[in-house]
Order: structure tokens, then C-alpha cells, then sequence
């Protein structure tokens, strides 16, 4: 991408986020009550996929079997209603796995998080910790079931030689449910939910003009999503901040602005899903990322829980609310 759609996409994702022109389609935000997010639970998660199944990539699809395993094992003990979505890759048998919580029928959310790890890595935040999180949401959900269908999605093939194709877990889930002709109301994806920092200068940005807009500071979640979204980007993250502590910062900018689109939620805007992701930012904040030092250990839980719990709450507000129009 040249300099000049660079400073574009920058420009227009300054815009988006400062609100310019935005519509409103999805309920305001309530105080939620608090979920009882356990960061200890979170550490054991993080601890189990990283270590006793690393590693966990597309070379290794027998770990990634123990691990869709244990993710089944803990949905089910939440309450969850599951099942898998076998599919098959250059020869070789995968699965995401789906639990649903609350009606059958309907529209629903989905939540997503992809298991797999990229090729040699423990792969602790990227992205165990969005599992971990998926796995806590089962857990606070499966107390009190919501209103709205919520599926809770594990993926993998997320990770690079399958990113960006096709052969994604998440593509493949999408594209099944839009030849379903399911109903979405809106997704999110967990992409890395653990790494925090308190350091002047810790956080970066893919261009220059969006540091006039954001901290320095790598002390938040992000919320990011993509224009044309009916403002769920905006409400995803006003039900954060009302149900959790941590600070939350939200970007709507287009797919060409680098990291926009590095994520699950990526094969549902294909299927023309409103969807966003929730996120640390990544290679823009963690010096970890796709290296053998992205271990259980280096994870700020108690934070990550409170990404949790605003996960919690921007789930329960968007089940409360009047579906848009997809």
C-alpha cells in the first residue's frame, strides 16, 4: 500500500473514531454487574494450551486435537451446548468447536477465538488468552443464560501458512453460516487479551497520525472494526468501559490500515457479518508476538480479566438489544 492510501486510511480511521457520521443501530450501554471473571482460572487456561499442548500449529494437528478436546470438555462443564465442525485441509482432519448458550432458535452473537498457535510457538497471548477468555465467558454465561443465542466459538487455522484464505477455522464457520442463512447479529473476536504495560512508549501504531489520537501508553483494550458497521464498534466498546475498570479504546478504520483485519472477525466482514475485534493490539504493543517468549508466564491476568468482564458486558447488552439489519 502506497504512502498516500496509507495517510488515507489514517485519516478516515481518525475520522470513524472521533465519531464523524456515525449511526447508531445498537443499544446504549448499562452498568453491568460485575461477572465474577476469575484472573486464576484465566493463568490455568493460558497455562494448559501453551504448555501441555504446544505446540499447537498446523504441523501439529494432534495437538491441536488434545487442545479442541480440552476447550469441548470445559465449554461442556460450563453448560454449554456442543458440538464440532470437522473440516479437512491439504489431507489432514481439523475442527472448530461451537457451545451454545441460550434459545436455539433465532439470531445470534458470536463469539470467537482461535486455538492454534503460529508455527514453533507457545503462543501464550496469541492467542490463548482469547481462549481462556472464551472458556471465562462460558463459565459466567453458563450461570445466567442470555436472552439471545450466543455461540461461542473455538477456531483454528487462524495462523499463517491458512491466514488470510479460505481455510481458516473462521472462514470456514462464517461461510457455513451464511449458506445457512443464519442471522448474525453482530461477532466478536478475541485476538490476544493479555499483554499490559505502564511504560511511556509502549504502545505503537501502524501510522504516525494515529498517535495524535491514542495513548503511547499500551494500558488498554482495543475495539476495532471497520466503517459501515451501524456503530457497533462504538457500542462493543461503550458496554466495556461501562462493565469493566479497564480502559478501552475503540478504532474504526478501513481493512487496508494494517492490523485492521488480522483476525478472525476478518472472515465474517467476507460474509457480510458486522463484526469486530477485541484485542492488546499485538505486535504493536507485545515484543513477544510469533517468538518462543510468548509464554503463560509474561500475561498481566488481572487485567485480562478485566478485559473479560467488558466482554461479558458488551455481549449482555448486545443480546438485550434490537438486532440491525445485516
Amino acid at each position: 500500500m502506497g504512502i498516500g492510501a496509507t495517510l488515507l486510511a489514517a485519516v478516515l480511521g481518525l475520522a470513524r473514531a472521533w465519531g464523524w457520521g456515525t449511526r447508531r443501530e445498537f443499544p446504549s450501554a448499562r452498568t453491568c454487574a460485575m461477572a465474577g471473571v476469575e484472573p486464576e482460572r484465566l493463568r490455568a487456561h493460558v497455562r494448559m494450551l501453551s504448555e501441555t499442548f504446544h505446540p499447537r500449529d498446523y504441523r501439529h494437528p494432534e495437538n491441536l486435537e488434545r487442545a479442541a478436546d480440552y476447550i469441548a470438555g470445559q465449554l461442556e462443564r460450563a453448560g454449554g451446548h456442543v458440538e464440532s465442525q470437522p473440516f479437512r485441509v491439504a489431507g489432514r482432519d481439523y475442527r472448530n468447536v461451537i457451545a451454545r448458550f441460550g434459545p436455539e432458535g433465532g439470531a445470534r452473537l458470536v463469539v470467537g477465538a482461535h486455538y492454534d498457535s503460529a508455527e514453533g510457538t507457545p503462543g501464550a497471548d496469541d492467542n490463548a488468552s482469547g481462549v481462556a477468555g472464551l472458556l471465562e465467558l462460558a463459565r459466567v454465561l453458563g450461570r445466567e443464560p442470555p436472552p439471545l443465542r450466543v455461540d461461542l466459538v473455538a477456531f483454528t487455522l487462524e495462523e499463517p501458512p491458512h491466514f488470510h484464505t479460505d481455510r481458516m477455522g473462521s472462514a470456514v464457520h462464517a461461510r457455513s453460516l451464511k449458506e445457512a442463512g443464519v442471522s448474525v447479529r453482530a461477532m466478536l473476536s478475541l485476538e490476544m487479551l493479555g499483554t499490559y504495560s505502564d511504560a511511556p512508549g509502549s504502545q505503537d501504531y501502524p501510522v504516525a497520525a494515529l498517535r495524535l489520537r491514542y495513548p503511547d501508553t499500551g494500558d488498554f483494550i482495543g475495539v476495532v472494526g471497520i466503517p459501515g458497521d451501524g456503530g457497533l464498534t462504538d457500542a462493543v466498546a461503550a458496554a466495556m468501559r461501562a462493565g469493566s475498570p479497564l480502559p478501552v479504546e475503540s478504532l474504526t478504520a478501513p481493512r487496508a490500515l494494517e492490523g485492521v483485519d488480522f483476525s478472525d472477525q476478518a472472515s465474517f466482514w467476507d460474509q457480510g457479518y458486522r463484526a469486530v475485534m477485541v484485542t492488546d493490539t499485538a505486535f504493536m504493543r507485545n515484543p513477544r508476538y510469533h517468538t518462543s517468549e510468548d509464554t503463560w508466564d509474561t500475561l498481566d491476568y488481572e487485567r485480562m480479566a478485566q478485559a473479560v468482564q467488558g466482554v461479558y458486558c458488551a455481549v449482555r447488552t448486545l443480546a438485550a438489544g434490537p438486532p440491525p439489519g445485516n
